[in-house]
């Protein structure tokens, strides 16, 4: 009995999965020059955890749009302003990610050498010097989330990378990765460098015999991400153009 409730849950969380990338899809046929997907945050926070995040929050983007920051200046909002703070955070990391990539470096565990897994990625470039900004619109509350659009409008020279990377021989990978709740955007930023790794690990399985000392190598997120919640973990699924780096080899054993 109890394997057939899990396994319903485990179809159930797949089936929403699926039905938010279709609707998803639906409102944005292309990716190329717009970008625009749904993104939410937790309204209540976990203790301990605002305290600790509003030290930080006078490092928000002041280009962010008047929707979003009305919305927290007004007094019958305060109670979403965690949240707000928090979509503040994911979109740019997403955003970013979709625009000009990641740089990574893995490690892949290695217990005969007492080598522990380690993924460490950098972000390509900022978004700061663009001329578009990142915009924010459509705001409503679902099943205690605060949800809201987010758009983006490539310049023409970030079109030009994003067809450069979908036009050279670049492999497509895949990875679904996790992250503590109770960490908020942390917890997000952990599932997805999980993810990551997991895509990378999966890739280079299939093209390496023995485990290397470590690959590089570089990441853009080519489709609309998606962001769930699945037994008390953040859950997200991060499609990406996989571009070739290094391969190091150990010298001996």
């Amino acid at each position: 009995m109890e394997k057939n409730v899990k396994r319903f849950r485990q179809l159930s969380f797949s089936l929403i999965l699926i039905l938010l990338c279709f609707s998803v899809i639906a409102e944005t046929p292309s990716l190329v020059r717009h970008i625009r997907f749904p993104i939410w945050a937790e309204v209540d926070a976990y203790p301990g955890l605002v305290l600790k995040e509003e030290k930080s929050r006078d490092s928000q983007d002041a280009s962010d749009s008047n929707e979003l920051k009305e919305a927290e200046d007004e007094e019958e909002n305060q109670p979403y302003s965690y949240a707000i703070g928090r979509v503040k955070e994911i979109a740019p990391f997403l955003v970013k990610g979709m625009v000009y990539g990641w740089e990574f470096s893995y490690t892949p565990s290695d217990k005969a050498r007492k080598v522990e897994e380690v993924l460490e990625i950098k972000e390509i470039q900022d978004l700061e010097k663009s001329p578009n900004k990142i915009s924010y619109s459509s705001a409503w509350i679902e099943d205690n989330k605060f949800c809201c659009w987010v758009d983006y409008t490539r310049t023409d020279h970030q079109v030009q990378l994003y067809n450069l990377w979908s036009s050279i021989n670049n492999p497509v990978i895949q990875g679904r990765g996790y992250g503590p709740l109770e960490k908020g955007f942390d917890g997000i930023k952990e599932a997805s460098e999980d993810a990551l790794k997991n895509a990378v690990r999966a890739h280079y399985r299939k093209l390496i015999k023995n485990k290397p000392k470590e690959i590089t190598g570089k990441v853009l997120i080519r489709k609309i991400p998606t962001l769930g919640i699945n037994q008390g973990r953040y859950v997200i699924i991060l499609d990406f153009f996989l571009e070739y780096g290094k391969i190091k080899e150990y010298s001996q054993f």
